[in-house]
């Protein structure tokens, strides 16, 4: 079986960017740490997103923010779909 992900930005801006992007079953986003704060919202399906060794599983149509600097990863149980928004406004200081 091939397993596939799909990711397309549709903003980039100097102050953040929102990417859509799908995984099929079984396929996970490799742990990693951002500078800055994110939003994830599963449009299609569910996913297990891992924020700081904490498992969250969320549905369609449900969120979860990520804090800067902080460890996490996504995971597929089965196929999804979401929308992942990048907020890079207010770290000016």
């Amino acid at each position: 079986m091939t397993q596939r992900c799909f990711s397309k930005t549709i903003i980039k801006k100097t102050t953040g960017n929102v990417t859509v992007s799908s995984l099929d079953a079984g396929e996970e986003l490799a742990e990693k740490t951002l500078a800055f704060d994110n939003y994830i919202q599963i449009i299609d399906g569910a996913a297990q997103v891992g924020i700081n060794n904490k498992k969250y599983k969320l549905k369609l149509g449900e969120g979860i923010t990520i804090p800067a600097h902080t460890k996490h990863c996504i995971n597929a149980a089965q196929q999804f779909k979401m929308i992942f928004t990048i907020i890079k406004s207010g770290y000016e200081s």
